[in-house]
């Protein structure tokens, strides 16, 4: 079965940290892009962080020196390591398989105190 699956969102509070994982299963892992990105209520999806086949990283702006993404292509997993967490960063968060446009169910966060 080809599908992608997001874990590691919750309740933080601001300044916290999380860690989401997005396994996948069913498809060719280490020779495509990955990313995440984010749906907050009332918005758009947008577009948060990138990773290539090489570990080039491409970050959207508000997120520079705050969140980190990294592959592990032996475990086909990508990861989003998110600190200095803050409200605006609430939100629904996917993963996305650019190779197969392929998105997974998403995990929430929500940063509040």
């Amino acid at each position: 079965q080809v599908q992608l699956v997001e874990s590691g969102g919750g309740l933080v509070q601001p300044g916290g940290s999380l860690r989401l994982s997005c396994a996948a299963s069913g498809m060719i892992f280490s020779g495509y892009s990955m990313g995440w990105y984010r749906q907050a209520p009332g918005k758009q999806r947008e577009f948060v962080v990138s990773i290539g086949t090489t570990g080039t990283t491409i970050y959207e702006d508000s997120v520079k020196g705050r969140f980190t993404i990294s592959r592990d292509n032996a475990k086909s997993t990508v990861y989003l390591q998110m600190n200095s967490l803050k409200p605006e960063d609430t939100a629904v968060y996917y993963c996305r398989h650019f190779g197969l446009n392929l998105w997974g169910q998403g995990t929430q966060v929500t940063v509040s105190s």
